[in-house]
């Protein structure tokens, strides 16, 4: 068993993932799940932050929430895509409509998770970019 972690944490070995949203519970929940995946985390609780972190940092998926107090997670992904432009960005969000899958497309995030999510379902939405990504820092 143990055999099998230390597989999938090379496999991820590398990748690094930028967590953003203004709840501490979904940064730290979502630091744990994907570091027990190999995943190198970071977090930030708002938009500004993360501008920040990114200004020091290369990473290669973001999980921007949508709804934040300051900076809304549209106004982030907008400023995260100038910084970061090969950043994948995954939205997360509470309150999915189509309408606001559409326009976080069309700035930019390359797909969204809806709120709550358990850490299969997120392991499983960031193997999907990654696949379409391709190894660490290749973009």
């Amino acid at each position: 068993m143990n055999r099998g972690r230390k597989d999938m944490e090379q496999k991820h070995f590398g990748y690094r993932v930028l967590v953003v949203d203004d709840e501490p519970s979904v940064c730290d929940a979502c630091h744990e799940a994907l570091a027990i995946e190999g995943y190198m985390v970071d977090t930030a609780l708002s938009g500004e932050k993360a501008l920040e972190v990114l200004g020091t940092s290369r990473y290669d998926i973001i999980l921007l929430d949508l709804k934040m107090p300051g900076m809304s997670g549209m106004e982030a992904l907008e400023k995260l895509k100038e910084v970061a432009p090969k950043a994948d960005v995954v939205m997360m969000t509470g309150y999915a409509t189509v309408e606001s899958a559409v326009e976080a497309m069309k700035l930019g995030a390359i797909d969204y998770i809806k709120k709550p999510f358990t850490n299969r379902e997120l392991a499983g939405k960031l193997l999907q970019v990654l696949e379409r990504k391709g190894p660490p820092g290749n973009r």
